[in-house]
């Protein structure tokens, strides 16, 4: 009988240092789900280094995975680190705590700027908080291809002793061969209790990271951290192919959708690329992840507003009686009221502010033989502040010529335009969702011209974040 396997993935949790691409909000949750899907055992995220906007993402990440562990690092350099991922994380169906600490002198002062005897002490006391609050704990030994020979059982043992479920080895050098790795991973192995689960990431320093993989599986590895895309450590399809080709010489196996892998993977890739044509306002736009909503004018305040809320947006109660009252005059005539129509509600009666930001004036130029550009002037109190930007489109050019004006971009979580009157005079709508601090702000604008009401839509977004941020 084969022995069972978990493959995880690092993409979130590395790709930004390792591989030089990033994710934005959404396209993380659309990672996540497409991992998930592939039947990948653990997902790992980043540690919470932004409060608000990366426990939402963990949140939201944690609510989208239904199968695999959603495993979150953390950030050793917050005193209450414990807490607050656990409050991000706790929701997940499988959730996961990891205690990431290097176990080389050279990092161990580098990065934590402490002792082994501290760094011993440091790893028992998270280890034991985080198993407080949750079953699976991992310990991530990094660098460990070059801890000392007596420290490195220490560290395994205080782990151990105070609650880890599972330890990990990381060769974050990458300068171990296959024997080399295969011999430390099944040192390692028998320092272990029955029960505790032996991880393994590998480097791909010297292009290894796939054999110095099978290697430690052959000596006993439990887990093993992969990517789909990137040259930074163990390749998913690769590997799950040898795991496939070789599986009476490995002894193992996996739940990962063999038949589905290359498919997703491709898919992956094209969210992973970094060459997708320079980066636009619509970069950070992904396929639609939005709540299956359908209200009719049957449904009660409280449950159009849990509907509103899982659209991210955030009401006090005088906007919720609002955004109630407003989707009650709608749902007359509509006898569905699905997600777009409350992103309209929204915009239009939720959070109105004084404007910070008024249009004066804009001029397009566009056509198939010359880049778009767009000149903005927007007033500011008695304050005309202007710009002029090249973009992938007139609509692009312009969100970009006023984020030069205004010195900041908010990432664009989505971006709707819909006719609202017929003819050729037909005026259209558009909403546009910004993201800032973790919080969700919405636009409206209607006009002839779809580029009038996209900008109108961005500056009225805008200013409800200029308003409550001033």
């Amino acid at each position: 009988m084969k022995r069972k396997i978990s493959i995880g993935d690092i993409t979130m949790k590395q790709a930004a240092d390792k591989a030089g691409y990033a994710f934005s909000f959404r396209e993380k949750i659309e990672l996540a789900k497409m991992l998930d899907r592939l039947g990948l055992s653990v997902i790992e995220t980043g540690p919470i280094a932004d409060g608000k906007t990366d426990s939402l993402l963990i949140k939201s990440i944690a609510s989208a995975v239904q199968n695999g562990a959603v495993a979150v690092p953390l950030n050793i350099a917050e005193a209450d680190t414990v807490e607050t991922t656990w409050n991000a994380l706790k929701s997940a169906a499988h959730p996961r705590l990891q205690i990431s600490v290097p176990v080389s002198t050279v990092q161990m002062e580098y990065f934590c700027h402490k002792k082994p005897a501290a760094v011993l002490e440091l790893i028992g006391k998270l280890t034991k908080s985080c198993r407080d609050l949750c079953a699976d704990v991992e310990f991530v030994a990094e660098d460990f291809g070059r801890a000392d020979k007596d420290f490195l059982p220490q560290a395994v043992k205080a782990a151990v002793d105070n609650g880890a479920t599972i330890v990990t080895v990381c060769d974050a050098a990458g300068n171990l061969l296959p024997e080399e790795f295969f011999e430390m991973v099944k040192q390692v192995k028998a320092l272990l209790p029955d029960g505790v689960k032996l991880g393994v990431r590998c480097s791909n320093e010297f292009y290894l990271a796939d054999s110095c993989a099978i290697a430690a599986v052959r000596a006993g590895a439990d887990e093993i951290k992969t990517a789909p895309f990137g040259n930074f450590t163990v390749s998913l399809e690769r590997f799950v192919k040898i795991l496939n080709v070789k599986a009476d010489v490995c002894g193992v196996c996996c739940d990962v959708r063999a038949t589905e892998l290359h498919h997703g993977v491709e898919q992956i890739k094209r969210l992973c690329q970094t060459n997708r044509s320079k980066p636009t306002s619509f970069s950070n736009l992904s396929p639609a992840d939005r709540a299956d909503i359908q209200l009719t004018i049957h449904d009660s305040k409280e449950t159009v507003i849990e509907a509103v809320k899982s659209l991210n947006f955030e009401l006090t109660d005088e906007d919720a009686q609002n955004v109630y009252d407003a989707f009650l005059k709608v749902a007359e005539s509509n006898e569905v009221v699905g997600s777009k129509e409350l992103d309209a509600i929204v915009a239009t009666v939720a959070f109105q502010v004084p404007p910070t930001y008024k249009l004066g004036s804009y001029v397009i130029n566009s056509g198939n033989q010359i880049s778009a550009t767009c000149h903005i002037t927007l007033k500011k109190g008695d304050q005309v502040l202007d710009s002029v930007c090249v973009g992938d489109g007139p609509i692009d050019a312009a969100f970009q010529a006023i984020d030069k004006v205004i010195g900041h971009h908010y990432e664009l979580d989505d971006f709707q335009i819909q006719s609202v009157t017929e003819g050729r005079e037909a005026m259209g709508e558009t909403v546009v969702r910004l993201r800032s601090e973790g919080k969700i702000y919405s636009g409206r604008g209607i006009s002839t011209d779809i580029v009038g009401s996209s900008i109108a839509a961005y500056i009225n977004a805008v200013n409800k974040i200029a308003f409550e941020e001033a």
